[in-house]
């Protein structure tokens, strides 16, 4: 493909193969198994990214610049529209962008604060009220509550809390010192190189304290899981509960805030926070992360299978171009849509991750099939392999707020509805 080659550097298969290995080896990327089957076509799984490496070894112009460039160009043909901070300031109640809370927002966070305020909150109901989305002064201890974090009686709360954090400071003081050991190390070192990744156009997350925070929880989590170890991924679904769980100690914009500000207790308190309910989001899906990544093979094949019965023209295209969900929806399931979605949709999303029973496990792959033919116009618009993976890889996503992710996740409850409970429906 003219992605792959240059005259002055013909790619023959023999040095095509030597450089996968070698730069397969080099950036540590997962399911080799994958790459052998599917490295023939073209670009694999983890092509795109591949591929850039390869020709930036060559001194060519890398893939991931040549999507970058597409990717503008469709920003900048959008219609314009206000922009939105990466996440919601402290007046946009459901990280939405506007300026002032309606008069149905301020009675949804009345129902809110009256459900909390009870001696032992009603998680069903909190679960209904929280799937439309909730209110920004009530997400942290909502988000707490719904993950199993906290219980549901009020007074066994500030004991809950007390021991959780001095369980996982203890932790830190049994763990942490062994992450040179050389049994460690490794694990220790790639955390090391991707937390400087995540999220780089914010800057609350390029702080030193921020990513220390962050490369604790890690490494923590991973020492305890050793099933799954630490998985490039993982890192990306500290940054919605650091952010709600910050939200819960200041009143101004998050983006530019200096955690340095804060007192060393309330840190602690965060750090700690987001460890356990990220714990209990990854318990749900960690066969996502365990040797071959089966869960994300399945739910990969499962969305396959799903679009295919509800948009046949779609799916047919794909394959006409050779497009394999593999190649693009890794990433979807890996990240659960992070990469896809600015953090402020995320958050929103999450809200009704946590209020969905399976959300983040089984709702999940219903909005992937949404959000994958919420692009169809733009999908069949691509008459090759290469537009195809560079649009799935770029989707224009920067302008979404508040109304994108409650059409799209209407759509998804919609498809769960029809197919959730007959999965054969959507097998050929």
């Amino acid at each position: 493909r003219p992605l792959l080659t240059a005259p002055q550097h013909p790619l023959t298969p023999l040095s095509f193969h030597v450089a996968y290995h070698f730069v397969a080896e080099l950036l540590s990327f997962p399911i080799a198994s994958i790459f052998e089957k599917t490295f023939s076509n073209g670009l694999c799984c983890w092509g795109t990214k591949l591929i850039n490496a390869y020709l930036v070894l060559l001194g060519l112009p890398g893939a991931e610049m040549i999507g970058e460039r597409a990717a503008l160009q469709r920003q900048q043909s959008l219609p314009h529209r206000p922009v939105i901070p990466l996440v919601a300031r402290m007046a946009d109640q459901n990280t939405s962008g506007t300026p002032a809370m309606t008069e149905r927002e301020a009675f949804r966070l009345d129902k809110f604060r009256q459900l909390l305020a009870g001696p032992n909150t009603d998680l069903e109901e909190l679960r209904k009220l929280s799937w439309s989305g909730i209110p920004r002064q009530v997400r942290p201890i909502t988000w707490k509550l719904l993950s199993g974090y906290l219980p549901a009686n009020a007074e066994r709360r500030a004991s809950t809390l007390q021991r959780k954090r001095q369980e996982y400071f203890g932790f830190i003081e049994q763990y942490y010192d062994s992450r040179n050991d050389e049994h460690h190390q490794d694990t220790y070192r790639q955390i090391h190189i991707d937390i400087p990744r995540t999220n780089p156009l914010i800057p609350l997350f390029q702080q030193a304290s921020v990513q220390e925070i962050f490369e604790r929880i890690l490494f923590i989590w991973a020492i305890r899981h050793p099933a799954s170890g630490y998985v490039q991924g993982i890192n990306d679904l500290v940054t919605p509960f650091f952010v709600v769980y910050v939200f819960e100690y200041i009143e101004e914009e998050v983006e530019n805030f200096d955690v340095s500000s804060l007192q060393e207790e309330v840190l602690r308190n965060i750090e700690a926070d987001s460890f356990w309910c990220m714990s209990k989001l990854l318990d749900g899906i960690q066969d996502n992360y365990t040797f071959a990544q089966p869960g994300i093979q399945r739910k990969v094949k499962a969305l396959e299978e799903l679009v295919s019965r509800i948009d046949e023209t779609v799916h047919r295209h794909m394959q006409h171009y050779e497009v394999e969900y593999l190649q693009f929806a890794f990433r979807w399931m890996n990240n659960l849509l992070m990469r896809e979605l600015p953090l402020r949709c995320t958050i929103r999303l999450w809200d009704t991750y946590q209020a969905e029973p399976e959300g983040f496990s089984h709702f999940h792959l219903y909005v992937c099939a949404a959000f994958l033919v919420r692009w169809r116009k733009e999908i069949l618009e691509e008459k090759d392999f290469q537009g195809l993976m560079i649009l799935l890889q770029n989707l224009p996503t920067m302008h979404w707020g508040n109304e994108e992710v409650s059409v799209l996740l209407a759509e998804a409850y919609r498809l769960k509805f029809a197919f959730a409970d007959a999965p054969n429906h959507y097998k050929r």
